[in-house]
C-alpha cells in the first residue's frame, strides 16, 4: 500500500472546513432558480457553485425574430 497522500492531505483540506449547506439555503437557491427560468423562452440559466453552495445565479435570454422580420 502507497504512503502516497490523496487529493484532500495535498490541498491541506479538512472535511469539517466547509460546512454542509443548510436545507434553507438550498431551498432558496432552487427558488431563485425558478425564478429565472419563469417566463424564459430562449435562453440559458446558470448557477455558479463553491463548496456546494449556490453563490451566483446567471440569466441569459435570447430573443428570437420570426423569420419575416429578418
Amino acid at each position: 500500500m502507497s504512503n502516497k497522500p490523496t487529493d484532500g492531505q495535498r490541498h491541506g483540506s479538512d472535511a469539517t472546513a466547509s460546512p454542509e449547506p443548510t436545507a434553507r439555503t438550498n431551498d432558496a437557491a432552487l427558488a431563485r432558480i425558478g425564478d429565472a427560468l419563469r417566463g424564459l423562452r430562449y435562453g440559458s440559466v446558470l448557477a455558479i457553485v463553491q463548496d456546494g453552495v449556490v453563490v451566483q445565479i446567471e440569466r441569459t435570454e435570447k430573443t428570437r425574430l420570426d423569420k419575416s422580420a429578418r
